[in-house]
Order: C-alpha cells, then sequence, then structure tokens
C-alpha cells in the first residue's frame, strides 16, 4: 500500500465529519436518499426476465443511471471499476480497456473471456472475438442501468459469458421523458455535447439521443519502448521514446427507440475517428498514426407475456455492421532489423469489416405449479466479410519484416487474414424450481453447434435459499466456453498462425454467496468462487526449425477468490458503499500467478446530500498485488491508490456538476505485456477536471 493512502482515507473520513452537521441541519427527507439511487433490486441477465436481485441465480451487481450520476461517471470504465471483482486493465494497443472480472485474463491485448452486450444484444466483433480495439469509450448520458454478472453465463448466452457477462441497457421514452441538452469540458482538451429526447411519435414512444465530442487525452509520459531495445541492439537511435502516448479521438454516438405494443425497433450508431494508437501497436510510440471505427446496430424485438393463459414468448432479430482501419508505424524511420533498415520507419494498416446477424425466439411456461420453463433457440450468421493490408514490407519465413519501398495494398501478396464466414445454431432450456417456499432451484442447458470448430453443451445449476427475510444464501455451479477468434482460428499472419484445429476454451466455475440485510439501513453481500479454465488459446512457438508462433488450445489456469460489499445509510442524508476483492490465479503450466490482475482490489464510495439540492461524493479506488506473468523478470507492478471528487446541483431545469480525477496525482499505472518490451508500464490520467451542465425544457 502506498504511504499516502492512510492520509487519503483520513481526507475521506474527515470530509464525511465536515458533512454530518450539515445533514443534521437539513430537513428530514428520506425520499431524496432513496431517490439519489433508483431501483436496484431487480436484474434481468441472471434468468433472461426480470427478477429480484438478491434471489437472482447469479452473482450480480446493478448500477443505476442515479449511480452513475451520484459518481459523476463520465465513461463506461470509471462505472465498471467499482464493480466488484471487476477491474480495467489497459492494453498498449489503443490503451483499449479490457475489462476483468476474477482475475480472468490469460495476457492479450484483447478481451474475449467477458461478454458485453446492449439491451441483451452482444456487442462482440469476428476479428479479435471482444467489442473490437478500436472500442475507446462509451458514454453514459443514455445509460438507463448496467447490469454485471461475475461468473459463467454461457448456459444461457452461449459464446464468451466466460467470466463474466456485462448489459448496458438504454434508456426508453419512459427514462429520458422530455428533452434535455448537455455539455462537458475538462482537462486534456476535453468537450462534449448532447441532446436526449423522450416522448411520443404518433402512437409510438420514442426515445432519440445523439452526443458529440473530442478528447485530447492524457499525454502521460513513456520513457522507453520497444524500439528503444531494437536501438540497442543494432546501434540505431530511432526510438522516439521519452515521448507521450497517444489518446486523442472524435466521438459520435446516436440512438433511437421506438416502441409500440409488443414490438421495439432500436438502432445505433458509434464512430471513433483520429483515434490515437496509444503505446504503440507494436509497443513502439507512434505519435502520428490514427484509427477509426464505425458500429451500426439495430434491433427488432416482439415480445408478449401472456400468449396464453400459461405462455408468454419473444423473438429478436438484430444487426452489428462494423468497420475499423488504421494506418500505422508500427517502428519509426530509421528501425534496423537483419533484414534491412526502414527509412521512413516500419509502415501498415489493416482495414477489417464485419457483420452480424442474430435472430432468436424463445417461450416461457408457467403451467406446471412450482416451475418457470424457458425454452429458446437461435440461429447466428458470423462474418468477416472484407479485409485489406496496406504495409510496405514483407514478413520473412522467420517472421522479420523486410524492406519492400512504398506502401502498397498487399491483400493478394501477403494478407493479415481472409474474408470468412461462420454459422451458429443453439438450442437452451431452463427451469426455474420452487423447491419449497423458501428453496428455489435453477438448471439451465444451452447446446451451440458451430460450422467450424464443432458443437458444445454448458449447464449450469443455482440453488437459491432464503434462509430468513433478511438473510439469503445460494450455492451455484455453471461451465462457459469462449469460441476462437477468427484471428486465432483464420489467421494467416507469419508471426501469429491461426489454426483450424482450435476448441473453444472452458471454465468450470464454483460459487457461494450470502446476502444480509442486516437493518433496513445496511446491505453485507458476501462471496467465494473457485473456477478451472481448460483449454485455453495461447500462441506457441513452432517446433524448430519452423519459425513463428501458432495458437494453440495450450493453457490451463485456476483460480479461486472472495468478494465483499457493504452499502449503508449511515443517516438519512448520507450513503457509505463499498467493496473489497481477494483473488488468486495461477497458470498450471508454469505454478506461478499468472500476472497482471490485483490481487487485492478496493473500492469505498461516500456520498451526501448539504440540503438546496446539493450532492457531495468521493471515492477511493485501491489496486494492489499484481505480479509478472512467468518469464517476466521485472518487479511486481507498484499498487496505486486514486481519489476522485465530485460536486453536483440540481436547481429546478439546471443540474451543474463539477469533478476531480486522480485528485492527489497519483502516480497509477497498468502493467505492460510480458516480456516487458514499455519496461515501466502504461501510465494512466493525472490529476483532472471536469465541468458539466445540462438542461431539462
Amino acid at each position: 500500500m502506498r504511504s499516502d493512502t492512510p492520509a487519503r482515507l483520513g481526507l475521506l473520513a474527515a470530509a464525511v465529519g465536515i458533512a454530518l452537521p450539515a445533514l443534521g441541519a437539513a430537513p428530514d427527507d428520506e425520499a431524496e436518499l432513496l431517490a439519489l439511487y433508483g431501483d436496484k433490486a431487480s436484474i434481468s441477465i441472471a434468468t433472461g426476465s426480470r427478477q429480484p436481485l438478491r434471489r437472482a441465480p447469479a452473482v450480480a451487481s446493478v448500477i443505476t443511471a442515479e449511480d452513475i450520476s451520484a459518481m459523476g461517471a463520465t465513461d463506461l470504465d470509471e462505472v465498471l471499476e467499482a464493480v466488484p471483482g471487476v477491474h480495467v486493465l489497459r492494453s498498449a494497443v489503443f490503451y483499449t480497456p479490457l475489462y476483468v472480472i476474477r482475475g480472468v485474463f490469460t495476457g492479450t491485448t484483447t478481451n474475449p473471456q467477458v461478454l458485453l452486450l446492449q439491451n441483451g444484444v452482444p456487442m462482440t466483433t469476428m476479428y479479435s472475438g471482444d467489442k473490437g480495439i478500436t472500442w475507446r469509450s462509451l458514454p453514459l448520458e443514455n445509460i438507463a442501468r448496467i447490469e454485471v454478472i461475475r461468473g459463467p453465463g454461457s448456459a444461457l448466452y452461449g459464446a464468451d459469458a466466460y467470466a463474466g457477462v456485462i448489459n448496458i441497457v438504454t434508456k426508453t421514452a419512459a427514462e429520458s421523458r422530455g428533452t434535455q441538452a448537455g455539455a462537458r469540458v475538462g482537462s486534456f482538451d476535453t468537450h462534449d455535447a448532447w441532446v436526449m429526447h423522450g416522448g411520443h411519435l404518433g402512437p409510438m414512444e420514442l426515445a432519440a439521443y445523439l452526443r458529440v465530442g473530442h478528447s485530447g487525452g492524457h499525454r502521460r509520459t513513456i520513457d522507453a519502448d520497444a524500439q528503444t531495445r531494437l536501438d540497442g541492439l543494432f546501434g540505431t537511435h530511432a526510438s522516439l521514446a521519452p515521448g507521450p502516448v497517444s489518446l486523442a479521438a472524435d466521438a459520435v454516438d446516436a440512438s433511437i427507440d421506438l416502441s409500440h405494443q409488443r414490438w421495439r425497433l432500436r438502432a445505433g450508431y458509434k464512430l471513433r475517428d483520429h483515434a490515437g494508437v496509444g503505446a504503440g501497436v507494436s509497443s513502439a510510440l507512434d505519435p502520428t498514426s490514427e484509427g477509426v471505427s464505425q458500429r451500426v446496430t439495430a434491433d427488432l424485438s416482439w415480445a408478449d407475456p401472456s400468449v396464453t393463459a400459461d405462455w408468454s414468448a419473444g423473438a429478436t432479430l438484430s444487426y452489428l455492421g462494423h468497420f475499423e482501419s488504421s494506418r500505422l508505424l508500427l517502428f519509426p524511420a530509421g528501425a534496423a532489423f537483419p533484414t534491412g533498415v526502414f527509412p521512413e520507419g516500419v509502415k501498415g494498416g489493416p482495414d477489417r469489416w464485419d457483420r452480424v446477424v442474430r435472430f432468436n425466439a424463445f417461450g416461457a411456461y408457467a403451467g406446471i405449479a412450482g416451475h418457470k420453463l424457458r425454452i429458446g433457440a437461435g440461429r447466428d450468421l458470423l462474418q468477416l466479410y472484407r479485409v485489406e493490408t496496406h504495409k510496405n514490407y514483407l514478413v520473412s519465413p522467420a517472421g522479420v519484416p523486410v524492406p519492400t519501398g512504398p506502401v502498397i495494398e498487399y491483400s493478394a501478396i501477403q494478407p493479415h487474414i481472409l474474408p470468412h464466414t461462420r454459422h451458429n445454431d443453439y438450442v437452451y432450456l431452463q427451469d426455474e424450481w420452487r423447491l419449497a417456499p423458501d428453496w428455489t432451484l435453477t438448471s439451465g442447458w444451452r447446446h451451440d453447434h458451430y460450422s467450424d470448430f464443432g458443437a458444445t453443451a454448458n449447464p449450469r445449476v443455482a440453488l437459491v435459499w432464503d434462509a430468513s427475510l433478511d438473510v439469503t444464501a445460494k450455492l451455484l455451479y455453471g461451465k462457459a466456453f469462449r469460441a476462437p477468434a477468427f484471428s486465432e482460428y483464420y489467421g494467416v499472419n507469419p508471426v501469429a498462425n491461426g489454426n483450424s484445429t482450435l476448441k473453444p476454451e472452458t471454465i468450470s466455475t464454483l460459487e457461494l454467496a450470502l446476502s444480509w440485510q442486516a437493518s433496513a439501513e445496511l446491505q453485507l453481500n458476501v462471496n467465494a468462487f473457485r473456477h478451472r479454465l481448460r483449454d485455453v488459446i495461447t500462441l506457441v512457438q513452432n517446433p524448430a526449425p519452423a519459425p513463428g508462433s501458432t495458437y494453440q488450445n495450450a493453457g490451463r489456469m485456476r483460480g479461486h477468490g472472495a468478494e465483499v460489499e457493504l452499502a449503508w445509510d449511515a443517516h438519512r442524508r448520507l450513503r457509505l458503499s463499498g467493496n473489497l476483492a481477494w483473488q488468486r490465479s495461477i497458470n498450471d503450466s508454469t505454478g506461478q500467478d499468472a500476472g497482471y490482475t490485483p490481487r487485492l482490489h478496493g473500492h469505498a464510495r461516500a456520498d451526501w446530500r448539504l440540503g438546496a439540492g446539493w450532492l457531495l461524493g468521493a471515492q477511493l479506488n485501491h489496486v494492489a498485488g499484481r505480479r509478472r506473468a512467468a518469464g517476466d523478470t521485472r518487479p511486481p507492478v507498484p499498487d496505486y491508490t486514486t481519489t476522485d471528487l465530485h460536486l453536483r446541483h440540481e436547481r429546478h431545469d439546471w443540474s451543474f456538476s463539477a469533478g476531480i480525477g486522480n485528485a492527489f496525482d497519483a502516480d497509477a499505472r497498468e502493467p505492460s505485456l510480458a516480456p516487458g518490451s514499455i519496461p515501466h508500464d502504461l501510465p494512466l490520467a493525472p490529476r483532472s477536471f471536469t465541468v458539466q451542465a445540462i438542461y431539462r425544457f
């Protein structure tokens, strides 16, 4: 723990002490406190239908729009960092956020072990098998709630619901009633503006949202990079380090939600343009290159809760179109390799277009006493339908770049991947059985059949016991899988060859959870878990004399840990909350810590109303115990503690807020990948300031 952490904790306690007299002088209005936190008592992704959070057959968290506003968060990453057992790592490539749940991370630049949903529809792209390397960020103004399951979800959601599931639920017309306009400015040349509307369009309910923004990104310094090491080997002086990370980006987000009776149509657009490449795609600083990504989504759903007296049913047709492009300086001008010198640098740029069409339908039957049966089926069309490769080099059989002159389109000569199509057909069955007045047994099973790597079946079972009016206990077991990404299955990169014999990764998880409503003001949740990962997909050096590496099902991991979360309404206008997560992940092949993720992660928060529409909040985030992966001889990653402060004022139709991020300017860093091409890791943002105003018409 950093030496100044006690001082920060003391500051938080002192701030609470200062606020208490003001709270005592305020009028007795408990409704304000309830309004601040909204309805967090239900969740939809645990079984596919809304049910009480406390009795849901999963270890889950719900963050409401009111929570988001109270904590002053402006981006999805900030919210997820506050969820028990969840930590946001960073990739050097575009500084892409990697959402790690319970330490399940295999040391890659992608994030395929967590399934990200938007309104229940996967946001998975085909090449990397996750949300995409140029995902960048997600604003929060249009989010009604965020639901997070820690633990397997493949029995209901299929591929990639592996370590956990994150579901982002956008606002409906009722939740964004009327019109509001907002603007925000902050450090690092950040500015955003948005408008939202909720109302009626003829007989239909309409919710619409548009946001445009720009950020220059923080420019923390990288003092040495991969080119620094190459300069030492070849006697060159090409490295651009020391130099800043490149995080600027322009953003557009738009969505529309139309509903009428049993039908709902949603559509969205997400653009990230002129996006800086972080610490460099090859872990070599690249201050001039940019990337762009476009994401178009649409889903049409129908649901009838009373088809007959005992049956309900629904169906969804969804589309995801994704494009990402970049022109990259992989290594700077003057970089040298055994194959020659690159006077203008090693340049490369992949362009990829993919689309996903999904159709699913379900029926729920409640005609058997004590049972709620749900059966569903679906088909997914998964396509990487166009690929281009622009570069000024070829890769030698030894995996080393060979200069070829100017940048040209190499797709017909040496592509990094070719277009492919994958189909998946699935069926699932779930039963919620009320064994006794206080006991519920939820069991489920899903069978997926992929056109390329074959079939996989994943069960789950959850026993929930209402031990008393204020205590609920859960015993959970589940199995989940991760489908091989197209890059792993079909890639033709000589350095990282795809493998068409890959099987899906699997994980088995056992959990025990306890929820105690100690009083009307105090809630305590505790859980412990143990999981085992098999057939982990990892790059393996090809046997000599063959050069390069190939993806193989060569990894095995195991982990265990516990999470505690507490929420206490200490006063009618004051809430204290926090969580503490401890975990240990072991790589079975080395017997050592798998590396990268915190063994100990704590988050504490205080929100108090000062009267007359004022809200003051503070939160601490402590990350500790990160080890290096096997073979990485650097010392452990230093611990860090950040402190954020937030002040909000509501007045008539106006809302004003101001925030300070990392108020004490901690040197917070996330680990770079082994063996340490960026030896001193990836710096996070320094102290920052934000001011925001919202007007409701």
